[in-house]
Parts: structure tokens; sequence; C-alpha cells
């Protein structure tokens, strides 16, 4: 009987074990709205949004106790209503739920869950939802670019080159410091493309960047350069110990033109939706934009700077973050 029991108990630890190795995707309801909107169903039990996510941050806890690892996507209650009608299930069913979550939801973006609170997470993951969002709005816009007509070059991938070397120029001309940039081009309708990246340049050390975030950059930059698209790069430099200092791009001809002080001061000091002017924002130094060399090779002569080695090595270290890695994701069909 003894040796009945510890087989017994040997079996539930091996699957536990095994538990551990799968996997689980969580599907949540990011906001009011979309709760509202499951809210009809009646198999669906929760009674407002900040208890749902109470218990969902709970979820995520216990399954982080488990040592499962979790990915959490968002639940988009039009999507799911659209996968229910195709499969010919009750969108009023957990059972539906699951397989939305399992088929549709854990294919889209997801992250992973560290123990970060809710407050946190939902951010995270409606920004990653976004940017790939955007990116994909953007890949779409340089691949209808088709071929030149006069010179038979893809017109998508030559801009996507010039983006990746205008952003590799344009931070190796602002020198050492933590780089926030934002780049956006006009789209259809008034919402623009927008993406955004943070790069860190120290005097004794490589440029480090985020490829995804990058990769996002350079292909939202490409689509302003290819279809000649209004847009423009901001650039906010942070040094411990001095003001921050904020410079400005505009897209035009095919590459990053430089803005002046008053034009950089009128556009980060000119409310976006109505127009009028906001006060500056104290610390804040507000700096014309620099040259960018624009040809293919440029050497230190051309730019009328002094070349070091490590001026060199800096440059081939930033072309694999931007050029060789991104282009290598975007030619793989995703951002990761």
């Amino acid at each position: 009987m003894a040796h009945h029991r510890n087989g017994g108990k040997r079996q539930m630890t091996a699957r536990r074990v095994l538990r551990r190795e799968v996997p689980s995707t969580v599907a949540v309801l990011a906001d009011e709205a979309d709760f509202t909107a499951m809210s009809r169903y009646t198999t669906f039990v929760f009674d407002d949004h900040a208890t749902y996510l109470r218990q969902m941050e709970g979820l995520l806890r216990t399954l982080a106790r488990q040592g499962t690892h979790t990915s959490v996507a968002l639940f988009d209650p039009v999507g799911y209503e659209e996968f229910c009608a195709d499969s010919h299930v009750d969108p009023d069913s957990p059972a539906s739920r699951t397989r939305y979550t399992a088929e549709v939801a854990a294919a889209a973006t997801k992250i992973t869950y560290e123990g970060q609170p809710m407050g946190r997470l939902l951010p995270q993951l409606i920004d990653a939802t976004e940017q790939q969002a955007t990116w994909e709005y953007a890949s779409s816009l340089l691949t209808a670019g088709g071929d030149c007509a006069s010179c038979g070059e893809d017109i998508g991938r030559a801009a996507f080159a010039r983006a990746t070397r205008a952003l590799r120029r344009l931070v190796r001309a602002v020198g050492p410091g933590s780089h926030h940039l934002v780049c956006s081009v006009s789209a259809e309708g008034d919402v623009p493309l927008v993406a955004v990246l943070h790069a860190e340049h120290r005097d004794d050390g490589p440029l480090h960047l985020g490829e995804a975030a990058a990769l996002v950059f350079c292909t939202v930059l490409a689509a302003g350069i290819a279809a000649d698209r209004p847009g423009g790069v901001v650039l906010r430099t942070t040094l411990p110990g001095r003001r921050d200092t904020v410079r400005g791009w505009t897209v035009r001809d095919g590459w990053l033109r430089p803005l002046t002080e008053a034009e950089v001061f009128a556009a980060y000091c000119t409310d976006a939706r109505t127009g009028e002017p906001v006060p500056p924002e104290p610390g804040v130094d507000y700096r014309g934009g620099l040259p960018l060399p624009e040809e293919e090779d440029t050497g230190e002569e051309d730019t009328g700077e002094e070349g070091t080695e490590e001026d060199a090595r800096t440059e081939e270290e930033a072309e694999e973050e931007t050029e060789g890695e991104a282009e290598g994701e975007a030619e793989g069909g995703g951002k990761g």
C-alpha cells in the first residue's frame, strides 16, 4: 500500500515538472472599452475592469510562482467576434475565448511576464503592439514603391538603406550621450506614423540601441523618404551634469535636412493639436540640427572631422547595429 502511495506521489511530481515546461499565453482586455464590449456575454463573469485586472494580475503571479513561462497578449473583442463567426463557434463560451487566445492572440504581439505590475505591463504591451502595427504599415508603403522607372532599383530597399545610413550618421554627429529620437512621418488620415528609439553612445564604447526599435525607426524614416511624405526627426540628448539638448531635422529630397534653431524651438514649443504656443521646457537648450553627410562612402576628409581609429570602429559598430542587423530582420519578415 505504501509502495502504491509513493508511486502516485512520484507521478504527481513528474506531472508538475512537465507542467513547468508548458508555456502559457494570457490575453488581457487592456482598456475599459474592450472590457465593456466583452461584458455583454453572460459567461464573462466580471463586473468591472479594475477587478478584472486585479484577478488577471493574480493569475500571472500564480503562473510565475509555478515556474511557467507566460506571455501576455491583447484580447481584441472585434477580432474575437470575427474569429467566432469564421470558426462557427459560440462567442458566449469560455471554450471559444480559449481557442481565440491560443489561435489568434498568441500569434500576435506578445511580451513576457517578468513580475512587473499591471500598471507597467499594459503600457509595455500596448506600445509593443502599436510599434508592430507601425512597422507593418510602413513596410507596406515601402513594398508599394516598386522599382525606379529610370534605373530599375527597388525604391523601398534603396530608401531603407538611406534611412539606416542617416540614422547612423545622425547619432554619430551629435556625439556621446543618452539620445532619445522620435521620427514622425505623415500617413493617411490625421494620425502620423511615429517611431521612437533610444540610443546610448559613450565616450569610450560603441553605440548601443535596441535592434527591434531601430528596425521600426528606419522603416518609418524610409517610408517618408520613398514616398516623399512630410516628416522629421527630433533628438533629445542627455549628459550628466549638463542641460538637455534638443535638435531637429526634416525629411526632404530623400534625406534628413537640419532645422534651424528657431524652427526647432517653434516645433517643440507649439501644441501639435491646437497650434497654440507652449512654454519652453526648463533646463533644455534648443539647437539647430547638424548637417549630415549624404554621400554613401563619405570619408573623414569629406566631413571636415579629424578621423581617428576609434571613430572608424564606432561607425562600423553603429552600421552593424542599424543597417546590418535591422535589414537582416526586415528580410526575415518580422521584427521579433
